[in-house]
């Protein structure tokens, strides 16, 4: 019998060695990285794709900090696709497609998109396309009968101030101005719609400079699909949806179905952006990247709430696994994501030393305010439910969903699902553009500290010293009794 055992390390295991630096001020220091073949982002910081983590509230918050979430999977393919367009028209440069009316609906229909939508107008349009006026929030204030057409509530076009298409940013600031306006429709010669400009998108752009958006100006937001079942139905609904990359998320991507999904889906989809995930070896690695992924996920068993190493024996200790990963990737100038074991800004600068161009984070975020987990308060401090994808209630709830309604048998059949995932409430950390910035300052300051004044100069480039024990220990607070 042979068998071959080499060391595996992880973030605790070691700390990266200072060099001498010429940064006066963290301000100097620059995160932009590469996410994908073709997309890039001014911050490595992407958020998981869980139904606990991100939705379009947390994919709207990375977006503008310059990251990018990814919506989860965990729900219909109608539901996903509604995830992505709110994230797409909650700001843009111009709105291609604003929401509208023909004006023969009723007020308690109006009252209903502007709430499902979040928004606060809506455009008339007639049969061909035209506009015939606009519903706003005060055109409805003080209306109580839920029947009355949105015709006779709506301002008529010729009393509202409209611009021609092409109109620029600078022209459109001052047409909104002048007329203190929050909506400038665009219209064409024969008052055909064009698209919109709204005064919240225009001072987004001021409040949020780092924001990822894309060629259009809207923010930029990630999809994850599987590998079952209509998952190229789900990929193409995605990608017409404007989402910018899709993400294969599979628990063990080095296997033949992930490999043939991820050949369909270029096939049928060519110019989608596709990040496949997760491996933890180079042979994995280096078979997504001849599949035709983009990028790829670096991760087996590391996250905080994953239990697959312990259940299935099987990993690889994430600083050597993305090590092992961005050796091969680089050769083919794919980016490599680290996905899991991120606990705080030094881990991040550990993954991208050790090769990651960018980290995932899920249970990181899970405790912010713009998660969809359930608030809960425990001995008067405020909690959210974070849980793993592979956890046993994550299992019961993607069963109902996929049958509407459990059978016994189907019941049955989850007593014997053995989980590699579990539930768990996570401290509430206020908002996520907090946390984020928090995140991002402490990787500049670790950037700095290794001699760096961008990602690329410390991708793949850091020099390791290897702790003991007590040297972790002493990493951390000790000696002290702390307030």
């Amino acid at each position: 019998m042979s068998f071959k055992v080499v060391d595996g390390l992880t973030f605790d295991d070691v700390l990266l060695v200072p060099k001498k630096t010429s940064v006066h001020s963290r301000k100097e220091v620059h995160t932009n990285t590469k996410l994908s073949r073709h997309i890039e982002l001014k911050t490595p910081i992407v958020s998981a794709p869980m139904d606990t983590v991100t939705e379009h509230a947390m994919a709207i918050t990375m977006a503008r900090a310059g990251g990018i979430g990814i919506i989860h999977r965990f729900m219909s393919i109608e539901h996903q696709v509604e995830e992505v367009l709110k994230v797409k028209r909650s700001e843009s440069i111009v709105i291609d497609q604003p929401y509208s009316f023909t004006g023969s609906e009723k007020l308690k229909d109006a009252k209903r998109v502007m709430s499902q939508h979040g928004v606060s107008g809506l455009l008339i349009l007639n049969e061909r396309g035209q506009l015939n006026g606009i519903l706003t929030a005060r055109d409805i204030l003080f209306e109580r009968d839920p029947e009355k057409k949105v015709a006779e509530m709506m301002t008529p076009v010729k009393d509202m101030v409209t611009a021609p298409s092409g109109t620029t940013l600078q022209e459109a600031e001052r047409i909104l101005h002048k007329h203190k306006l929050e909506k400038l429709p665009l219209v064409d010669k024969d008052g055909t719609l064009r698209g919109l400009i709204t005064s919240r998108d225009i001072l987004s752009l001021e409040q949020y400079p780092n924001t990822s958006k894309d060629e259009k100006g809207r923010l930029i937001v990630g999809a994850a699909i599987g590998v079952k079942s209509d998952y190229m139905e789900r990929a193409r609904a995605l990608h017409q949806a404007g989402a910018d990359i899709l993400v294969l998320d599979i628990a063990h991507a080095h296997s033949d179905i992930t490999l043939d999904a991820i050949r369909t889906i270029k096939d049928s989809i060519p110019n989608a952006e596709l990040m496949a995930g997760n491996v933890a070896t180079k042979e994995g690695t280096n078979d997504l990247i001849r599949a035709g992924a983009d990028a790829v996920k670096i991760g087996i068993g590391s996250g905080s709430i994953c239990i697959t190493r312990i259940v299935t024996g099987a990993g690889v200790p994430q600083l050597t696994a993305i090590m092992e990963c961005a050796k091969v990737a680089d050769d083919t100038n794919v980016p490599v994501i680290a996905d899991g074991g991120i606990r705080n800004s030094g881990d991040i600068t550990k993954a991208i030393a050790a090769g990651a161009s960018t980290v995932m984070v899920g249970s990181l975020l899970a405790g912010t305010e713009q998660s969809p987990g359930i608030t809960v308060m425990r001995e008067g401090r405020k909690y959210k439910l974070v849980r793993g994808m592979a956890s046993v209630a994550a299992s019961y709830d993607r069963a109902a969903r996929e049958s509407e309604q459990l059978e016994n048998d189907d019941a049955v059949g989850l007593l014997d699902y053995v989980p590699e995932g579990v539930e768990a409430f996570v401290p509430f950390k206020g908002t996520a553009s907090e946390l984020i910035n928090q995140l991002v300052g402490g990787l500049r300051s670790g950037l700095s500290y290794c001699g760096a004044t961008e990602i690329s100069q410390l991708r793949g480039k850091g020099e390791f010293v290897r702790i003991s024990s007590a040297g972790l220990k002493e990493s951390y607070p000790h000696d002290v009794e702390l307030m």
